[in-house]
């Protein structure tokens, strides 16, 4: 199963994140399919930048986004366009 998820980087105590398409048995710092945004929470407000066209892709073609990774389609309003699309189907 494919799912959508964060991927940790940067320096000791300092992460930051990619928003990543990965296999669901691949290791969380692992193999990869696709990165498709990054996160930040370090900064105030948190930095959210997901490509929504790519993000909206995956969706359709069945990758789950982890909780955390729904949390921030969510707040980007990537979920709602999904789920939009979905229902006019």
């Amino acid at each position: 199963m494919v799912k959508i998820r964060l991927r940790r980087v940067g320096a000791n105590k300092k992460p930051s994140y990619r928003v990543v398409v990965a296999d669901d048995q691949a290791p969380r710092d692992g193999a990869f399919i696709s990165v498709i945004g990054h996160y930040d929470p370090r900064t105030n407000p948190e930095t959210i930048s997901i490509k929504e066209d790519e993000a909206l892709k995956w969706l359709k073609q069945g990758a789950q986004p982890t909780a955390t990774a729904a949390r921030l389609l969510s707040k980007m309003g990537i979920m709602e366009k999904f789920k939009a699309g979905k229902e006019k189907s």
